[in-house]
């Protein structure tokens, strides 16, 4: 198999590292295939591939749609490193309003996988990211959701500490606040 899946401690999200197969000429990997997936327990159908370019220092998240287009993604860095988190915002969970980082870089080629009912967000640690993901659904504007970066009833403990913000992001309730419609 071309991939190791390891459980992060959040229930359903996991952490994927592909084979690589280097040469003189370069490397060759394979960065999803679905029967792999879904032999590891990710059955999403992925519909939408987005594709970002960030700044050292910014912060994009914490970032969710509601249900019915919710969106699971699966995560990884073309170029340079960032640090990658997730939120457990399902109602009713044993692990509600805990989180979970992983640094994910071009170098590493780690992957996260994110489920449905997770808030996402990263922070940029190198001069510059690429960051290339599979969503599940189609984005829906008026599915959109979020919660703060700083809500200390989570408490992320981010690598930075005056983050770049976009003026959504700056506006993103608390999760206690927070519109979503997840159920455990």
């Amino acid at each position: 198999m071309p991939f190791i899946f390891k459980d992060a401690p959040l229930s359903g999200v996991k952490i994927i590292a592909p084979r690589v197969f280097p040469d003189d000429r370069g490397f060759f990997m394979e960065t999803y295939k679905q029967t792999d997936f879904a032999e590891a327990g990710i059955t999403d159908e992925f519909v939408q591939d987005n594709h970002s370019s960030s700044a050292s220092g910014v912060v994009r998240g914490m970032h969710y749609q509601k249900a019915p287009h919710a969106q699971a993604k699966l995560v990884r860095v073309l170029f340079g490193t960032i640090y990658d988190v997730v939120v457990d915002i399902r109602q009713g969970s044993p692990d509600y309003g805990k989180w979970f980082g992983v640094e994910l870089s071009a170098e590493n080629r780690k992957m996260i996988y994110v489920p449905v009912g997770f808030a996402h967000g990263f922070t940029v640690l190198s001069n510059e990211a690429e960051i290339h993901y599979k969503a599940s659904a189609n984005y829906c504007l008026a599915a959109e959701g979020g919660i703060a970066w700083n809500d200390p009833a989570v408490g992320i403990e981010w690598p930075i500490i005056k983050p770049g913000l976009s003026e959504k992001d700056l506006l993103l309730p608390l999760l206690a606040q927070a519109d979503n419609n997840f159920i455990f």
